[in-house]
């Protein structure tokens, strides 16, 4: 993996840095675990709420520097292929058939 560069993108309005959002879910927890997992990727996180204009519920943006955007897309993607793999698999394992011959009560 190439070795990303740690320079801050300076903006005009204050010298802060340009944030992105890399995700955006429908509770704090899930904001939380998705700031976790950039941060354990050494990308910062910061999260801010906003509300939905056109359905006036709360949300939650997960925001990284510009420069970390297009990693933080790739991370954010990934864990919710794997979240979505581990449930199909959880999902399955619920619809086996429990009534099988081997499960038999009949000694």
């Amino acid at each position: 993996m190439p070795k990303r560069s740690r320079k801050s993108h300076k903006s005009a309005g204050g010298g802060l840095q340009d944030l992105v959002i890399a995700a955006i879910v429908d509770d704090v927890e899930q904001a939380r675990d998705c700031q976790a997992l950039l941060k354990s990727n050494e990308i910062p996180a910061i999260i801010k709420h906003q509300r939905d204009d056109l359905t006036e519920q709360m949300r939650f943006a997960v925001m990284v520097p510009e420069e970390f955007a297009d990693e933080a897309h790739v991370i954010v993607e990934s864990q919710d292929a794997y979240d979505d793999f581990y449930e199909l698999g959880q999902d399955e394992e619920d619809e086996t058939d429990l009534n099988d011959e081997k499960f038999d009560d009949n000694f």
